[in-house]
């Protein structure tokens, strides 16, 4: 058992929701069909002692179970943990950020735009040390040719906090030549996870790419 999820963790989390909702201890009690006494005996001993009856408080509070014991939603943002002990940052090798990439999975594109750079998520493959990906020819992920371009890529493992980060900068370049689109459609990763008619191919072409990994000392 972590201090995330001891009882008294726990009590706090679901008082802290009680407030958000302005609902009383007895209120609490009379939406989980138990007294108030039995309540305040299950908030001191924790989800061991009756599992069933947390899972009617997380129903009754509009939570999940996992937030309910962790304090973390299924589909939270990365970096709930907080930083690790003795964290350090340390720079790879152009070799280290390609193995990496591995290749395909999902990254952030970043192009120009009208008043700020634009930042999207997309599904990518690498293809000979370069990054193409799929999108709509009007959509927001389709640069002008020759477009400066940034391309970002990063894992981050919350029970370790640790992870790393790969950024790459160059040119994005749409790819007319339907031989080499039939080609790279057969690549792994190459159907869009966002689905719809994304006929567009774009290439990546790095001029620098670098890459960090926090770990720890």
């Amino acid at each position: 058992m972590t201090e995330h999820t001891e009882p008294d963790a726990i009590a706090r989390r679901i008082a802290q929701r009680c407030d958000q909702l302005g609902l009383s201890e007895g209120m609490l009690a009379y939406r989980t069909h138990m007294s108030p006494a039995y309540l305040r005996q299950l908030l001191r001993n924790g989800p061991e002692f009756d599992e069933e009856a947390f899972l009617r408080i997380a129903t009754a509070l509009g939570t999940t179970w996992p937030e309910l014991l962790t304090g973390r939603r299924p589909d939270a943002p990365p970096g709930q943990a907080g930083a690790g002990p003795r964290p350090l940052l340390l720079h790879l090798t152009g070799p280290q950020c390609w193995e990496l990439l591995g290749t395909r999975g999902v990254g952030r594109i970043g192009l120009p735009g009208r008043a700020a750079p634009v930042v999207l998520p997309v599904n990518y493959a690498v293809d000979a040390r370069t990054i193409v990906y799929r999108t709509s020819p009007r959509g927001a992920a389709a640069p002008a040719e020759g477009s400066p371009a940034s391309f970002q890529v990063d894992h981050i493992d919350d029970h370790r906090s640790q992870g790393w980060s790969v950024l790459i900068l160059g040119e994005a370049h749409r790819i007319d030549d339907p031989e080499e689109e039939r080609r790279l459609s057969a690549l792994p990763g190459a159907t869009p996870w966002a689905g719809g008619a994304r006929p567009l191919w774009v290439r990546v072409s790095p001029s620098e790419i670098a890459g960090r990994r926090i770990g720890t000392g």
